[in-house]
């Protein structure tokens, strides 16, 4: 089993921060989904979601800004592993401009409508619905409002 840590941001709009894996990803290749990675030895989930955040985005976010959503059993077929994510979120008033690509092919902020119709990685399809239908999101929401 593996741990892996992500995070979603969500703008002003309540639109979410998605990231398009390309083609040369090991897991889900040419799918939507976090901006995340593996936990590296010694280092907390959340510790591993500010890290990969600022790698994947240059977003330099503090461990405070993030809220836990949950953390949830993921299987990947590529590799044959049931692994583990912490899925954390944020509010943030960064735009698409703000974004620095460090991996996969894009990141941009979708409307979430949109996402839901987008080709999405496994732990993307099995989670997002559930932080859209949820207080966190809401709550992140307004808090920019």
């Amino acid at each position: 089993m593996i741990r892996f840590a992500c995070v979603v941001l969500v703008d002003p709009r309540g639109w979410i921060l998605l990231q398009e894996r390309d083609e040369h990803a090991v897991i889900a290749p040419e799918r939507w989904g976090y901006s995340g990675g593996h936990v590296e030895p010694g280092e907390t989930d959340l510790e591993a979601a500010v890290r990969e955040l600022a790698e994947e985005t240059g977003l330099a976010l503090s461990p405070a800004d993030l809220r836990l959503h949950g953390c949830f059993e993921v299987h990947h077929p590529e590799t044959g592993s049931d692994d583990v994510m912490a899925f954390y979120a944020a509010a943030t008033t960064a735009g698409d401009a703000d974004i620095v690509l460090g991996e996969g092919r894009r990141i941009v902020f979708v409307d979430p409508a949109d996402a839901r119709r987008l080709p999405l990685t496994g732990s993307a399809a099995l989670t997002l619905p559930d932080f859209l239908a949820s207080d966190l999101y809401a709550e992140l929401t307004r808090s920019l409002a």
